[in-house]
């Protein structure tokens, strides 16, 4: 999920071209304020133009926090054909969600949308947010993606006060038990982030994969160098698809509950596991 500046919707054809499976098209912190209408008009034009693009990347919109009208304005503004979902910032509980749910309800309406179709994406950026993260993803079925976002000098590092570095074992903690909240609530696309040196690939790398291994699905990125990286990390290998194939090959062949393929035990569970990311990532199964 690539970030793209409201002040520059220009580039979000850029963000798909880079790979990105959405663009986040941000209102708030990317914009200033004596540039938040015209970034609002921009961004509407954007996903009015989205309603009749092919390329199959979602487009979703950072509103502005609940803190003033300017998140309702912002809603009001994009919420048309072409929209897959709006990116709620600084969240500190469920009763954030169930205001912007009731928002989205309002704005679906106005503009003849089927209801509910909008998702909603709630950033855990406070304190309060992060300890209710279970509510948070439970308030209500248009939430899609929730995950612990961790950018060095961000939002969360001065609600929580920690010292962020490159190895993340300081919120290693805090990003498996958000992953766990968001599983246990049964959010579809468990998402974190941010790596926010651009430059530093390897770095990027080694956060990426010690995210997929917790169990996240994917990453929030804000340089379109990081797209194909993290998408390296976050997809399985040909290896691993072939495999799979082969586990259920062995397991249906042997007529058997359990058998030894390859010198692992094999039951229902991996075999569940294995039909799961073949028909994930297109292999079949």
């Amino acid at each position: 999920m690539l970030f793209v500046p409201g002040t520059r919707p220009d580039w979000a054809a850029k963000a798909v071209a880079a790979g990105a499976d959405a663009v986040i098209m941000d209102l708030e912190d990317a914009v200033r304020a004596a540039d938040k209408a015209s970034a609002r008009g921009a961004v509407a034009a954007v996903v009015a133009e989205q309603a009749d693009a092919s390329d199959g990347a979602a487009l979703l919109v950072r509103i502005n926090d609940l803190s003033s009208w300017a998140a309702a304005d912002d809603v009001r503004a994009v919420v048309r054909a072409g929209l897959s979902g709006v990116v709620l910032p600084k969240v500190s509980g469920p009763a954030d969600v169930a205001v912007a749910a009731r928002l989205l309800d309002w704005a679906e309406a106005e503009a003849g949308l089927p209801a509910g179709s909008v998702a909603l994406v709630p950033l855990l950026e406070t304190a309060s947010g992060l300890r209710s993260a279970y509510e948070v993803a439970a308030e209500s079925r248009r939430v899609a993606c929730l995950g612990a976002l961790s950018a060095r000098d961000g939002d969360i590092e001065r609600a929580l006060g920690f010292r962020w570095s490159a190895e993340g074992t300081e919120t290693l903690a805090l990003r498996s038990r958000v992953l766990l909240d968001a599983r246990a609530a049964g959010v579809p696309n468990p998402v974190t982030g941010l790596w926010t040196d651009i430059a530093d690939l390897g770095g990027l790398r080694r956060f990426a994969e010690q995210n997929r291994a917790l169990g996240y699905d994917g990453m929030m990125a804000i340089h379109p160098t990081h797209v194909p990286v993290i998408n390296e990390v976050f997809s399985p290998d040909a290896a691993t698809l072939d495999r799979d194939r082969r586990l259920l090959a062995a397991l249906d062949a042997s007529g058997e509950g359990a058998v030894v393929f390859e010198g692992v035990m094999i039951d229902e569970a991996m075999a569940a596991t294995a039909r799961d990311r073949l028909r994930r990532y297109g292999g079949g199964g």
